[in-house]
């Protein structure tokens, strides 16, 4: 074989390894830009009402080389220990969801606000730095954003002008004396992002600055956008690369749900628990700002979810065989209390005429919160004391209408059961006397010096129910009315006020008649009930130097 027949072969060989190495690389990119398949949820309003909204899922497949994820604050130390801890906490899940995008060609931006002098040698950083101004760049993308058009006529669903600190006020204190020992300002201690969120050097950019990312992603042929980290109802909304103003400014944004925390303290409005807090922002952003996704339609498996965002365990239990509430309760219950997160629910209903409630003994040992409807019964001395040491050990009681008499049968209870005759003065407050006719129906009204209650926030009454007006005054010195009940004729009565029973928080309204089911404000009612009442999972952590 001749020396050109040889370098023939070779060329000929290399060039079979170089098409199949071209063939294995298209390949590669081909795998590589399987779209993402995304579940997008909001929330759109059905007939204008302010309490109308119903929850819209959409289907999407984003182009990963099309797609961005901004990691926003997802700081190495925050001021608030909680916070700091938190971000610890759902780092690493944080980490896999943009290792997962970024290997699948998706654009990765880390945003660690105010930490830039950090980075100012990181390739990551310089290469932020240098993408070219768009020709499209926003004049006002560099600035922070409160809110965009639709939000700005509609109440804020959190009240966070405290900081939204959360922290035992004593470990609080401790942590800023621990910062100020690792020379960090107490207030602003943040000085680079998490380590726990790998910057890949080559690929990633880091960046603060609204001009420098729009730029970037403007380069990269951006046209969604997905934002993951800290907090929320501040920076993950408000930042220059924030969900508003990628949203008004026309990317295809969404927010990853579990991936974010808010700044919330559960002893503001809505006294919600801090996770309840973040699911508040989350709608309100459903409603007005964008859609969400979660990270397991990313990377498999389930929700992130905190360790302390337990579910509230409610009992409901119905022993009354007047107002069919063995109907209407459980639906009510299903509808407002199991369709959210947070919430656990167990009904038992009881045997009126036996005077008995079968499974309530279980139900009471790890109940949260006991709702209770019903009337004159005498239960088996194990029930009733089951009732006694779930009140002694300070959990709270949200009770309707034949409730005020619950366990007074006027000595028509079986043999060997018990009544408790003074349940309505002692644990609700109430002193019940009997009711008017069932044919004088009364008006419900708020007390206007109780308006700003957190059980009546958003509750819209001034309807006449259905059911007859009870006698219930004097309330205990320790109860605090909220609506009164007027007939023409009569002296107003109090129809739903708060009491404390020992550590227990109590609710009790005489309203429960079935027409009451049919009212939104109602559905309110029992709902800030609720939230006011429950008993929430520690939101401090233990922590020690």
């Amino acid at each position: 074989m001749s020396i050109f027949s040889s370098a023939f072969q070779t060329i000929k060989h290399l060039s079979l390894v170089f098409a199949f190495s071209l063939l294995l690389t298209i390949a590669s990119d081909t795998i590589a830009a399987e779209p993402f398949e995304l579940n997008l949820r909001s929330l759109t309003n059905v007939d204008g009402s302010k309490n109308s909204w119903k929850q819209i899922q959409s289907s999407e497949k984003w182009n990963p080389e099309e797609t961005a994820v901004v990691v926003c604050d997802m700081w190495d130390y925050h001021h608030c220990l909680n916070a700091t801890m938190r971000v610890g906490e759902i780092a690493p899940r944080m980490n896999q969801v943009v290792a997962a995008m970024r290997d699948r060609g998706a654009f990765v931006v880390h945003a660690p606000s105010s930490c830039m002098d950090f980075y100012k040698d990181h390739p990551a950083r310089k290469r932020a730095m240098a993408a070219s101004k768009a020709a499209n760049l926003p004049g006002d993308i560099n600035q922070w954003c409160n809110e965009i058009p639709g939000e700005e006529m509609n109440l804020y669903p959190i009240d966070q002008s405290d900081g939204g600190e959360d922290d035992d006020l004593v470990l609080h204190e401790k942590w800023a004396k621990h910062l100020t020992s690792l020379d960090r300002n107490p207030r602003s201690p943040w000085k680079r992002q998490i380590a726990t969120i790998t910057i890949d050097s080559k690929r990633d950019i880091i960046s603060d600055n609204g001009n420098e990312i729009w730029n970037a992603m403007e380069q990269r042929g951006i046209k969604n956008v997905v934002l993951v980290g800290v907090h929320t109802n501040m920076c993950v909304l408000g930042r220059p690369f924030g969900l508003r103003q990628m949203a008004k400014n026309g990317r295809n944004v969404v927010l990853m749900r579990d991936m974010t925390d808010t700044m919330y303290n559960p002893a503001r409005k809505p006294y919600a628990s801090h996770y309840r807090g973040t699911d508040l922002i989350v709608e309100h952003i459903e409603k007005y700002v964008a859609p969400t996704i979660t990270s397991d339609q990313v990377i498999g498996g389930k929700p992130f979810a905190f360790k302390w965002d337990v579910p509230t365990k409610v009992v409901v239990a119905i022993a009354e065989p007047e107002y069919e509430t063995w109907e209407t309760l459980p639906a009510l219950a299903k509808k407002i209390w199991t369709t959210q997160r947070g919430f656990d629910l167990t009904v038992v209903i009881g045997d009126a005429e036996k005077h008995t409630i079968p499974g309530l003994v279980k139900a009471l040992k790890n109940a949260d919160v006991l709702v209770l409807s019903a009337r004159r019964q005498a239960l088996p001395k194990d029930q009733l004391q089951a009732i006694r040491d779930y009140l002694d050990a300070g959990k709270p009681l949200l009770a309707i209408r034949t409730s005020s008499h619950a366990f007074f049968a006027r000595g028509k209870g079986p043999a060997g059961h018990e009544e408790w005759e003074f349940f309505d003065p002692e644990v609700l407050g109430g002193n019940y006397r009997g009711h008017y006719k069932n044919t004088i129906l009364p008006a419900i009204t708020v007390i206007d010096s109780k308006a700003n209650h957190p059980i009546l926030e958003g509750v819209d009454f001034n309807y006449t129910s259905g059911g007859s007006l009870y006698q219930a005054k004097p309330l205990a010195k320790s109860a605090t009315p909220l609506l009164m009940g007027t007939i023409k004729g009569e002296e107003a009565e109090p129809v739903a006020w708060v009491n404390t029973f020992g550590k227990s928080k109590v609710f009790y309204t005489s309203l429960g008649h079935v027409s009451d089911f049919k009212e939104p404000a109602f559905e309110k009612l029992m709902w800030n009930a609720m939230e006011w009442m429950r008993v929430l999972p520690s939101d401090s952590i233990v922590w020690q130097d």
